[in-house]
């Protein structure tokens, strides 16, 4: 096993420095053959794969899928094995699972469920699962994504290698320009918990025919949820927070985006949030229309509060997307995405938050710096009215150290500890980066 992994690491350097391809490129070469790497292209006999579960149980596959798993980190499942704790017996857990793969015997674990908070006071559910389920679900990633990414259209965005967010707004604005206008904003209702599993192994078993291995995928739609003393197994469904979730997801997709296409219709999807974008009223009532029935038929449902159809180019008409709202040719953050970084920056700013102002500073940057990485497009009214909000956190934060009533809003506070007090600290400020921005187009 350790001469395994020395040999995967030196592997993968070695494709770092060579070229700038995305990592799964030198996966792919440790994992597939010459020949199922040239069937990608010409085609497999018959469409289907058979004999994967082996790539799946390979020392070489569940090594490459621990690295992942330890890079990506995470808390620990119901076992309370955590990645130190893995790592320390790395060797002997790894040949453990490739056994209890190879011989048919490996269960997975039930997960647990914990909650994240959401904007507005909600909580997401998401569940946990044990490493040694993290890693198996990995390998099965890393050998079956190649076959269904050689699927996929250009239309879908979300988590697929090499493409993320910022492609598909780009592809939103570039449609938009292009004068399609009428939108259809689409929003599946508990996707992620509805999907039905029958028919989503249908399409898996439309590719792949190795029944050990479409067997182990099913196991883990049926994974148990532990919520407390609550126990339950789902019967639709994956669980977000499961490393198969998003692949699983596109592929169940992946016919609604065909639809798309046969019906010449201009679509951009990043998981299950999905714009349609026509050039007339007219179109775009008949894509929705589509929608509706492709939804029912795949037993899913739409949200009926939020998707709906509109001329964004019109005042109140616009539509929201990844965190964006485009509306009469500008886009703006939209008002949840503006909530959540609001709440973020007062977790950092309490009060009665102990620190020097420099490292408060130091610690608050990073959050200001991604944040505005991502929201640079926005209006840039945007960028002041935050600066002017982080800055009245802080001054109120020194008014409560200096034993001073106020929430950094009056005109006094702002005369002692004006702007240019914050940017000698380095404050960072999206107005004056996105400033920078605009000269350097």
């Amino acid at each position: 096993m350790k001469q395994i992994a020395e040999a995967i690491s030196s592997v993968l350097e070695t494709a770092k420095q060579e070229t700038k391809a995305p990592l799964l490129a030198g996966v792919e070469t440790l994992i597939w053959t010459e020949n199922m790497l040239a069937a990608l292209d010409n085609g497999v006999k018959g469409g289907k794969w058979f004999s994967l579960i082996d790539k799946v149980y390979s020392e070489t596959t569940l090594w490459l899928a621990w690295e992942q798993v330890q890079a990506n980190k995470g808390g620990a499942g119901i076992d309370q094995i955590s990645i130190e704790r893995f790592e320390a017996n790395a060797g002997n857990y790894l040949q453990e699972l490739h056994e209890a793969l190879k011989e048919g015997t490996y269960e997975p674990q039930a997960v647990k469920r914990v909650y994240i908070p959401k904007a507005g006071g909600k909580r997401r559910p998401l569940g946990i699962p044990v490493v040694k389920d993290r890693i198996v679900q990995t390998a099965i990633k890393l050998v079956i994504e190649p076959i269904f990414e050689n699927e996929f259209l250009e239309s879908s965005y979300g988590f697929r290698p090499m493409r993320g967010c910022k492609d598909a707004l780009r592809e939103v604005d570039n449609l938009l320009k292009a004068g399609y206008i009428w939108v259809v904003d689409a929003d599946l209702k508990s996707y992620f918990d509805t999907i039905p599993h029958k028919e989503l192994m249908r399409q898996l078993e439309s590719k792949i025919s190795d029944g050990k291995l479409l067997d182990l995928i099913e196991s883990y739609l049926k994974q148990d949820i532990v919520d407390g003393l609550e126990r339950w197994t789902p019967e639709t469904g994956t669980p977000q927070g499961a490393v198969l979730s998003p692949l699983l997801a596109n592929i169940y997709l992946h016919p609604l985006d065909q639809m798309f296409n046969e019906e010449g219709y201009q679509s951009v999807r990043y998981a299950d949030d999905f714009v349609i974008l026509c050039k007339s009223q007219e179109e775009a009532e008949t894509a929705l229309v589509k929608v509706q029935e492709w939804v029912k038929e795949f037993r899913l449902e739409l949200h009926p509060d939020k998707t709906h159809l509109g001329n964004c180019s019109q005042k109140g008409e616009g539509f929201e997307f990844l965190g964006y709202r485009f509306e009469a040719g500008r886009r703006f953050v939209r008002k949840k995405s503006l909530m959540s970084f609001r709440d973020k920056v007062r977790a950092k700013t309490k009060r009665s938050r102990s620190g020097s102002l420099k490292e408060i500073i130091k610690d608050l940057n990073p959050l200001l710096k991604g944040w505005f990485g991502y929201f640079k497009h926005a209006h840039r009214n945007t960028f002041k009215t935050n600066d002017g909000f982080v800055r009245r956190r802080l001054r109120a934060l020194i008014l409560r150290r200096n034993k001073k009533k106020g929430w950094g809003k009056n005109i006094n506070a702002h005369r002692n500890y004006p702007n240019a007090y914050f940017a000698k600290l380095e404050l960072f400020t999206s107005h004056e980066a996105w400033v920078v921005a605009c000269q350097s187009r």
